[in-house]
């Protein structure tokens, strides 16, 4: 599977995020205070709705997260992993920045 552009980098707020179909798949799209760009599937398995990229963005013990608008729960936006709940986890994506756009790659394969 190939790299798919998202958006430039510049467009993304810092700690909003972003929605965008890659892949075929609803992808929440982040920006963190440094420049840290992480891509998460957008789907609340806790909730049962696409509301991820609606969450807020920020770092527990070292950790950056989002946290659902749903019911709350924080998802590791390195792993997808859900930080209240080891066997609950979203999928995340690789993510990289060329010349300032945002490209979107395969979903990560996180060991459980």
């Amino acid at each position: 599977m190939e790299w798919q552009p998202v958006c430039r980098v510049a467009e993304l707020e810092v700690e909003r995020g972003a929605t965008a179909l890659v892949h075929g798949q609803a992808v929440a799209i982040f920006r963190t205070q440094d420049d840290e760009v992480y891509a998460l599937g957008n789907h609340d398995p806790f909730a049962k709705a696409s509301v991820i990229a609606r969450g807020i963005v920020g770092v527990r013990d070292g950790v950056p997260f989002v946290a659902s608008p749903a019911h709350k729960h924080a998802f590791d936006l390195r792993s997808g992993r859900c930080l209240e709940d080891d066997h609950v986890s979203i999928p995340a994506y690789d993510v990289r920045v060329v010349e300032g756009v945002v490209l979107v790659g395969q979903r990560k394969h996180v060991a459980v």
